[in-house]
């Protein structure tokens, strides 16, 4: 651990699989950032379902919202002063914390774009006693961006290689691919392709009553069904839309599956054409690319999808399928680290945001800062 204070951050992310917190705790007084701890706090199923049911209804309440941004505020602060007391580390070592939130809607296709997280930032600094940064997304689209993807400047500064063009590809509720070329003249582009988990999800659920499909062991027993496969893609006009695109669950979720189903297929093989919708829609995005990678890393929550990453391969056969562990970053913590960074950045006053990704007017310090005291 450096014994410089002044340089470890905390990062928390709370992803559109809604499966938890994940948080990671930063050393960035080197060149290469040490990470000093990351674990995961699952939410409850009650919590998971109030999520659930504000992401996806067409109507709400103020007391619905704001009682959830309470309570997700409170639940990110215990989950800071537990992880502390875990990994044994003083509070006044920490800059600050960087709070993605809890997304509950993402329109940038809009005439008055928004954004929405929810998880209170005052009361996360108020209950750790920590400098927090939060509201990193609005910035971007009011500079005209898409507010997303924000990782893909994190994925450059860590990620990026002169010795050959890279792909990293985030698998969570939502895919999305950032791709770094080379050549450090040519534009990093970022981009959502489409469902990650979000509907395999949903089906197992509710079929099986599971959180998920663990390694996709379900979906591997089906057969993928070919016709409503290509309905579902050629029917869907997201996945030829042209640059930039960024979407969410408030979008691929049931409503948006429901009407294919009209024909009652077998639950076990429509798992395993979810999975082959989200192996060809990233398959398909990859094509558009300047250049084909030869490697790609995977992180996400479907890495752990081995059934997933087995159709990916196949249909990348010229694309070497790794991980992000083979750059040296745990795949389940990449986005909290990259929260960590960003805070970091704006404490620092510098850019968070890639115009050539989000297609925002300019670069803009991105997140609001919230102070403890």
């Amino acid at each position: 651990m450096s014994e410089n204070p002044g340089e470890i951050y905390i990062g928390l992310m709370s992803g559109t699989s809604l499966d938890g917190i994940d948080v990671s705790v930063v050393d960035f007084a080197d060149t290469e950032p040490c990470v000093l701890h990351c674990s995961t706090t699952a939410y409850d199923d009650s919590l998971r379902e109030r999520i659930h049911n504000l992401t996806h209804s067409p109507d709400t309440t103020l007391d619905t919202i704001y009682t959830l941004d309470t309570d997700l505020g409170t639940l990110y602060a215990e989950t800071v002063n537990r992880v502390l007391e875990l990994a044994s580390l003083d509070r006044s070592r920490i800059v600050a914390l960087g709070c993605h939130g809890q997304t509950i809607r993402h329109r940038p296709d809009i005439e008055s774009a928004y954004t929405a997280q929810l998880g209170d930032p005052n009361r996360i600094a108020t209950l750790t006693g920590i400098t927090t940064v939060a509201d990193f997304r609005r910035k971007d689209i009011a500079l005209g961006g898409q507010g997303a993807p924000l990782a893909s400047a994190f994925h450059n500064a860590r990620f990026h290689s002169t010795e050959e063009d890279r792909a990293i590809i985030n698998i969570g509720g939502i895919a999305n691919i950032t791709y770094l070329p080379a050549d450090k003249e040519q534009p990093v582009i970022g981009f959502d392709t489409g469902p990650g988990n979000s509907l395999c999800d949903y089906w197992i659920r509710k079929n099986r009553g599971l959180a998920y499909d663990a390694a996709g062991e379900w979906a591997s027993g089906g057969q993928i069904l070919e016709s409503l496969l290509q309905k579902m893609i050629s029917q869907e006009s997201y996945f030829t839309q042209g640059l930039p695109k960024s979407t969410g669950t408030e979008y691929f979720n049931p409503a948006w599956l429901n009407p294919f189903l009209n024909n009652d297929p077998n639950p076990i093989d429509l798992q395993t054409t979810l999975v082959e919708l989200t192996a060809l829609t990233i398959s398909d995005a990859l094509k558009t690319l300047p250049s084909s990678p030869k490697n790609c890393y995977i992180c996400g929550g479907g890495v752990h999808n081995a059934y997933l990453l087995d159709r990916l391969a196949r249909a990348i056969p010229d694309c070497n399928i790794q991980t992000t562990q083979d750059l040296g970053v745990d795949p389940d913590y990449v986005e909290a680290i990259a929260f960590a960074w960003l805070a970091r950045e704006r404490i620092e006053r510098r850019s968070g945001n890639l115009p050539d990704v989000t297609q925002a007017c300019r670069s803009g310090i991105l997140g609001g800062l919230y102070e403890a005291d």
